[in-house]
C-alpha cells in the first residue's frame, strides 16, 4: 500500500494528511522484536497478564492530570468530560478483564457428535500475535487504551499508532505506556500518514482500526495482502427515530446530551433525527432548555462554556461549518445555534429543520455539533430513508411502545441500538460493540475484545479405538450399511 493511497482516503474523509519520513529501520526492528516476544507471551498465565493490566491501571491513575491537560490542549475538552469519556471507560475495561480473564482463558469444552463417540472436543484461546492498533482523534486516549487492554488480556504484543491530530494526548499516552512496557511488548509510533503507511506494510497478525469508512477500506486492503485479520470500528450516519408517542422532554434531554457530547465528534452520536412534523416545535423547545441547562448558557453563548468542546482542527471546522451553509442555501432553517468562530474552531450546538435529503449534511457523516431534524408522515417513510443509506454504527428509537420499537428494529440494520436513550450501549461490556458493513467489521469490549484478539483453536482428543475407524476402506457392504445408518439416524 502506498502513502498516496492512504493520503487519498484521508482526503476523502476530510482529514488533512501531511507528508512524513518514518524511520523504516526502527519500525522493522520493533516489529521483529515483538514477533519474538509474541512467542513468549503465548505461554503467559492469567496471573502474569493480570499483573500487567494492574500496572497499566496504576499508570492511568498516575497520569490522569496530564491526560486531562493534554485533551484540553488538543480540543478544549473539560477535565470532567475527560474523566467521564476517557478515563472512566478505560479503567472499566481493565476492571472487566481483571474480574473475568481467568475464566475467559480457560479451554471451553464443547459437545462431540455420536459419530465421534469416545472423543472429546474443546476450544482453546491462543493469542493472535503481533497486533497493530490505529487510534482516532475524537477519543484519543480511550480508543487507544481499550483495544490495548483487550490485546494484553489475550496475550499479544501491540504497536500503537495514535492520531497526529491530537499530538498532546498522543505524547502523554506514549510516555505513560513506555513507563509500563518495553517496546518489544507495547510500542508507540507517532506521526502522520507516512507512519501509518509504513506500519501497514508489516505482516501483522491482527489490525485493529478505529476511524472513517474511507480509511477503513484502505486498511482492509492493506491487511488483505498479508491475509491479516482485522477489526474495523468505523462510523456512519446514526439515525434517531422519534415516534409520535415518545416523551418529548425526555427525548430532547437525552438526544441533546448524546449529540453534543464532545461537540458531536462521537462515532455513535445521533447523526440526524426523524420525527412527526407535529412534534418538532415541542422537541426544539425542550432541546433549548436542556442545552442551556447542560452548558449553563443563555442566548446561545456556548463559546464561553468551559464544558463545550471545540472542533479538532481547522480542516474539520471548515467541513462541518460548510454543512450549515449548504443546507441553508437549499432551504433548511436554523432554529437554534448556528454561530461559528473560525479562530477557535468553534461551532455552537445547532438544530436545523426543513433539511433536504440531498443536502451534504444528509449525505456525509456529520461528526460535529449539527442536528438535522427530518419529518415524516408515516413510520415506513422514515424507515425507507434510513434503509436508503449504508448501515449505521448505531440506531436509536424513542417510543413508549415496545411494539413500535420492535417494528423498527426488524426493518432496519445497525451495529447496535438503544431504545429510549443514546450511546449507552457501548458502556455495557456484556454487549458486543461494533458495526456492520460500512460501519465496521468485528466487535470488542469485555469478553468480545478478548475474543477479537484471540484465535479460537479447535482441538479434538481422539480415543485409542475411534468409532470412525469402522468407516475406513476397503468399503465393504458392512461399511456401506454403517454409513447409510449413520446418515439416517445420527448426522
Amino acid at each position: 500500500m502506498t502513502q498516496a493511497t492512504l493520503s487519498k482516503a484521508n482526503r476523502e474523509s476530510n482529514i488533512q494528511a501531511k507528508t512524513a519520513s518514518p524511520d523504516l529501520k526502527e519500525i522493522g526492528s520493533v516489529f521483529a522484536s515483538q514477533k519474538k516476544k509474541a512467542l513468549e507471551l503465548r505461554l503467559s498465565s492469567a496471573k502474569e497478564r493480570i499483573s500487567k493490566l494492574k500496572r497499566l491501571k496504576d499508570a492511568i491513575n498516575k497520569f490522569q492530570p496530564e491526560i486531562q491537560k493534554a485533551l484540553y490542549a488538543d480540543f478544549h475538552k473539560s477535565p470532567d468530560e475527560v474523566d467521564i469519556t476517557e478515563i472512566l471507560p478505560s479503567i472499566a475495561e481493565i476492571n472487566d478483564n481483571l474480574r473475568h480473564l481467568r475464566s475467559w482463558m480457560k479451554p471451553k469444552r464443547v459437545g462431540t457428535p455420536i459419530t465421534l463417540f469416545g472423543a472429546s472436543s474443546q476450544i482453546i484461546y491462543e493469542p493472535k500475535g503481533v497486533c497493530l492498533v490505529i487510534a482516532p482523534w475524537n477519543y484519543p486516549f480511550y480508543l487507544s487504551i481499550a483495544p490495548i487492554v483487550a490485546a494484553i488480556g489475550a496475550g499479544n504484543t501491540v504497536i500503537l499508532k495514535p492520531s497526529e491530530f491530537t499530538p498532546n494526548t498522543s505524547l502523554v499516552t506514549k510516555r505513560m505506556l513506555s513507563e509500563v512496557f518495553e517496546k518489544d511488548e507495547i510500542a508507540v509510533f507517532e506521526g502522520d500518514v507516512g507512519v501509518s503507511s509504513a506500519l501497514l506494510e508489516q505482516p501483522f497478525d491482527h489490525i485493529f482500526f478505529t476511524g472513517s469508512t474511507p480509511v477503513g477500506k484502505v486498511v482492509m486492503n492493506a491487511a488483505a495482502k498479508n491475509l491479516t485479520t482485522v477489526t474495523l470500528e468505523l462510523g456512519g450516519k446514526s439515525p434517531t427515530f422519534v415516534a409520535d408517542d415518545a416523551d418529548m422532554k425526555l427525548t430532547a434531554r437525552r438526544v441533546m446530551w448524546g449529540k453534543f457530547l464532545n461537540a458531536g465528534q462521537t462515532c455513535v452520536a445521533p447523526d440526524y433525527i426523524l420525527m412527526p412534523k407535529s412534534k418538532v416545535d415541542e422537541f426544539v423547545k425542550y432541546s433549548k432548555e436542556a442545552m442551556e441547562e447542560y452548558f449553563n448558557s443563555k442566548d446561545d453563548q456556548f463559546q464561553t462554556s468551559p464544558d463545550f468542546c471545540r472542533i479538532v482542527n481547522a480542516k474539520n471546522f471548515s467541513r462541518v461549518s460548510s454543512y450549515i451553509d449548504d443546507a441553508v442555501k437549499q432551504g433548511a432553517k436554523v432554529v437554534y445555534g448556528g454561530k461559528v468562530n473560525a479562530s477557535e474552531n468553534f461551532i455552537a450546538p445547532t438544530l436545523l429543520v426543513d433539511v433536504p435529503l440531498n443536502s451534504k449534511i444528509m449525505e456525509d457523516e456529520i461528526f460535529g455539533p449539527l442536528l438535522p431534524i427530518i419529518t415524516y408522515d408515516r413510520m415506513d417513510d422514515a424507515i425507507s430513508i434510513v434503509n436508503s443509506k449504508p448501515k449505521p454504527l448505531a440506531l436509536y428509537i424513542f417510543s413508549k411502545s415496545s411494539k413500535t420499537a420492535k417494528y423498527i428494529l426488524q426493518r432496519t440494520s445497525a451495529g447496535g441500538s438503544v431504545i429510549n436513550d443514546v450511546i449507552l450501549h457501548l458502556l455495557n461490556s456484556k454487549l458486543p460493540f461494533g458495526g456492520i458493513n460500512h460501519s465496521g467489521h468485528g466487535s470488542y469490549h469485555g469478553h468480545f475484545g478478548f475474543k477479537a484478539f484471540s484465535h479460537e483453536r479447535s482441538v479434538l482428543h481422539q480415543t485409542k479405538f475411534p468409532m470412525s475407524s469402522l468407516m475406513y476402506p476397503p468399503y465393504t457392504n458392512f461399511v456401506r450399511f454403517l454409513v447409510k445408518q449413520t446418515t439416517k439416524w445420527f448426522v
